[in-house]
């Protein structure tokens, strides 16, 4: 493999690593660890909590998988690897 094609994949596992760590920390740690401090804001008339629990982590996901092509687009040009 060739430098240019190493540093593309080194940047893709970075960008994949943040994004896994915002989704943990979204899910896991909003849903499950902090759920009693977040329930005591409410939203809508839910608890905060409950609703990251039940919902945010799902939106934050598929807000991830947006930003995932977006930067993934932009990197595969920058590397050359795009499509066109």
């Amino acid at each position: 493999m060739d430098d240019r094609a190493k540093a593309y994949w080194k940047r893709n596992l970075t960008l994949v690593t943040v994004l896994l760590i915002i989704w943990f920390v979204a899910s896991y740690g909003f849903g499950i660890l902090l759920v009693d401090q977040l329930n005591t804001i409410r939203i809508g008339g839910f608890q905060l909590g409950f609703w990251f629990a039940q919902q945010g982590s799902q939106y934050v996901f598929i807000i991830l998988i947006f930003i995932y092509v977006y930067k993934m687009n932009k990197l595969d040009k920058e590397y050359q690897f795009d499509e066109e």
